[in-house]
């Protein structure tokens, strides 16, 4: 596994030498306790406080900075996604959603994600599984330390701002079958880096684009949905036999690896998860390089791990061009920088040039 540098000097160092301090919120005595004791039993956290709702934690988090904080997505009073806006408003942190697997829970960890939360997990549906999900809880956690949590734009976290956004209404079209193909890979931060990249591309770009982000089953439509009300493109979870059309974009479904087809379509497969995630980036970087060489455009934005880099290569070798985000502004510079230390990466652009970079490479700049 790789070893990643600390985010910065607020949380470097922290697992080797003192507990990651976090604050627990959640409306749920019961999730308060459970949670607050397996951390407890971890020698890398230290549980400072817990609060019932946003406005409880919210003047706690001056006193006790914790390190990160975990946060249920439904509180009375001051819901999550509201105490999220605020906390990356006035004290930025890492962030770590506990979300329902329910469609709207789903809408709202989209939102958090996109809003800067680092990751989110979803709560135990019941006390069979509870185990499973604090272990995952701690994983998530001492990631979530590690991470860079980047100033957000005020677009992003204005309160008018909606997890249900209303689609936006293009003019009528028929998009042209695409002969160029951009291929985005991201993980942790992904969501907000996406939202940073998408809406600022044109419908008329000359390419289609294909997007894998490391999210389970049932996050993926969410995500698709709120890029394209977003977004002057359109934006769908892929299907199988989806077709690939000049400024459209298909989003791989959660545990689903995408490729494509001797037809030039969208095919979806279950076959083994590659560098330990379903879908991954090397797999769709393999196919499209396959089938579009020289005519494949690869971005590599913020995560975790090596996923990508294998990909990257083969895009490279066909002639065709990769751009991986630079890591000042990664939440994780995990996968630009193992393209970049493969040497497959052309260049290293920062989150906000990246809409401009890939348009100056289909217009051959």
């Amino acid at each position: 596994m790789e070893t990643l540098q600390p985010a910065g000097q607020q949380y470097a160092g922290q697992e080797e030498e003192q507990p990651i301090r976090v604050l627990v919120v959640d409306d749920s005595a019961f999730m308060r306790l459970t949670i607050s004791r397996r951390m407890e039993a971890s020698p890398y956290l230290q549980v400072v406080g817990t609060a019932k709702d946003g406005e409880e934690a919210l003047a706690m988090i001056p006193e006790l900075q914790p390190d990160v904080v975990t946060l249920d997505v439904e509180m009375p009073r001051l819901n999550g996604l509201d105490t999220l806006r605020q906390i990356m408003k006035r004290f930025p942190r890492p962030v770590v959603m506990l979300s329902s697997l329910t469609v709207e829970g789903a809408r709202e960890t989209v939102q958090a994600l996109t809003w800067g939360a680092v990751d989110f997990v979803t709560k135990p549906t019941n006390k069979a599984n509870i185990e499973a999900v604090m272990d995952e809880v701690i994983a998530k956690i001492r990631r979530a330390a590690r991470a860079r949590v980047q100033p957000l734009p005020a677009s992003l976290v204005e309160p008018a701002a909606s997890a249900n956004p209303a689609p936006r209404q293009r003019p009528a079209r028929s998009p042209s079958p695409a002969k160029r193909v951009v291929v985005i890979g991201c993980s942790t931060g992904g969501p907000r880096a996406l939202s940073q990249i998408i809406p600022r591309l044109p419908a008329s770009l000359p390419a289609a684009l294909l997007i894998v982000q490391h999210m389970p089953p049932g996050f993926t439509r969410s995500l698709a949905e709120r890029l394209d009300a977003e977004s002057q493109i359109s934006v769908k979870e892929a299907a199988p036999g989806d077709s690939l059309k000049n400024g459209c974009a298909l989003l791989a479904p959660g545990g689903y690896h995408m490729t494509l087809d001797s037809s030039l379509r969208v095919a979806l497969n279950q076959n083994p998860p590659v560098h330990g995630v379903r879908p991954a980036v090397d797999v769709t970087l393999a196919s499209v390089a396959q089938r579009f060489g020289s005519n494949t455009v690869g971005v590599i934005l913020t995560g975790m791990g090596r996923d990508g880099a294998n990909g990257s290569r083969l895009i490279r070798l066909a002639g065709g061009t990769v751009l991986a985000e630079d890591e000042s502004t990664c939440v994780v510079w995990g996968m630009p920088r193992s393209v970049v230390e493969t040497g497959a990466a052309n260049r290293e652009v920062p989150l906000g040039e990246m809409a401009q970079a890939i348009q100056q490479v289909l217009a051959g700049g």
